[in-house]
Parts: C-alpha cells; structure tokens; sequence
C-alpha cells in the first residue's frame, strides 16, 4: 500500500470543477483531477445547490482513489425541502417556509449517523431547533408551538 493523502472538502452539490479548491489540491498528486471531480458530482448531483462535505482519498502511488460523500447541513435540507433560497432574517417575524412533519422525520433521519442524537425523537427536535432559527414553520406551525408538541408527546406515535 502507498501513502494515502486524504482532502476534506466543501463543494456545491453537482457543481464540483477543476478550479480551486479541489484543482490546486488534486494537481500535486498526480492523479486524474478531471476523473475525481466526474466522480464527486455523479455522488453529489442529489444536492443540487447545496454545499456537501467530500473526502477524497488518493493513493499516491497507484493514483487509485475513493470519494465519500457527507450530508449537507441540517439548515441546506431544510432550505431545499421547504424550496426557499435561505433561512428568515427575522425567524420569529418573518416566516419564509414551511415543513411537513414527514419532510422534517426524513431529514432527521438523513443526520442521524453523524449526529449525537441517540433517538429519531431527539433528531427531529435537532431539525425543528434549525426551523425556528430559520422562520420555517413545521406543518404549518410556529416551529416553537411544534417543539412544544413534540416535548408533550403529542407525536410520539409517529417517531417510532
């Protein structure tokens, strides 16, 4: 086995170039830049306009190389699910989306695995925590009344 030289990256979802910063990064290698960023945008083409974590990992001997795609931030799903470009700048004012609780459980879901959150339960009160800094209602509520729902048990049924 060579060396492995491994590059943690941020690029926009299916947007991924040669140009900086993966050009720069990738160029002293001596691999295929052009291969690694068709790869990273064929893996990250879900994430239309969204900003994904990429690690890339080069052999730097054999040039062989793997790509592992993260999740976008809770705040970047949220955004897409609800179709607005960005959060409110006044979020207990101006309300700008709106969430159904489907759309909220499955983005939780999506960040369980690199969250601390031990349950589907405290993963939704994770998303909907991002709804109210946001001004992104969940299923037509103020998040905030949702958050209260939620702590009373009032969805329990659905989280399992």
């Amino acid at each position: 086995m060579g060396d492995k030289k491994t590059i943690n990256t941020l690029v926009t979802g299916g947007e991924a170039s040669a140009g900086p910063p993966l050009g720069p990064a990738l160029g002293p290698l001596g691999v295929n830049v052009l291969g690694i960023v068709n790869e990273i945008n064929k893996l990250t083409g879900d994430f239309k306009g969204m900003r994904v974590p990429v690690k890339i990992e080069v052999d730097t001997e054999t040039k062989q190389f793997t790509v592992t795609v993260g999740t976008p931030t809770t705040s970047a799903l949220i955004a897409k699910e609800s179709g607005i470009p960005k959060g409110s700048g006044k979020p207990n004012l101006d309300f700008v989306g709106d969430l159904s609780f489907d759309k909220v459980v499955g983005i939780a879901k999506s960040k369980m695995a690199g969250s601390y959150a031990k349950s589907v339960r405290s993963a939704v009160r994770e998303v909907v925590g991002s709804c109210v800094s946001m001004g992104v209602k969940v299923d037509g509520k103020d998040a905030r009344e949702f958050m209260a729902e939620l702590d009373s048990g009032k969805w329990d049924s659905k989280l399992q």
